[in-house]
């Protein structure tokens, strides 16, 4: 099955890969408004803390996606970007939405679980390429 997840995407995905450089460039700007809210909205220290972790894991990645994106032509390289993703939304968003809305953060921790696993995968998928 790894052998089959190894191959090149069809076409109809070599497609879709742009999509991960919007991705990543639209999770890159509102992480920089993020930290910039963080910064300047007198938050206490706990919400302060959550806002500037999601910027800072929502930037990084962003632009992680908006890099390998397009470099993406593996099926396992393509699912481990996608895993990375969500993994993002899930992690900032919940961290986000803990320390605006006051939301428990349960999906932190799979979120954080999805972009692990998403690198593993990404890097298997570029090993043979």
């Amino acid at each position: 099955m790894l052998s089959a997840l190894r191959g090149n995407l069809p076409e109809n995905w070599m497609r879709q890969r742009f999509w991960f450089a919007v991705i990543g460039s639209l999770l890159a700007a509102v992480a920089v408004g993020l930290s910039a809210y963080a910064a300047h909205a007198g938050l206490d220290e706990v919400p302060r803390h959550w806002l500037q972790q999601a910027a800072l894991f929502g930037f990084g990645h962003g632009v992680a996606l908006s890099a390998l994106g397009p470099m993406a032509v593996r099926r396992l390289a393509f699912i481990g970007l996608a895993c990375i993703a969500l993994g993002v939304l899930l992690f900032s968003g919940s961290l986000a939405l803990g320390a605006l809305a006051g939301l428990p953060t349960r999906a932190a921790p799979y979120g954080g679980t999805l972009m692990m696993l998403g690198w593993v995968l990404h890097a298997l998928g570029q090993w043979r390429r």
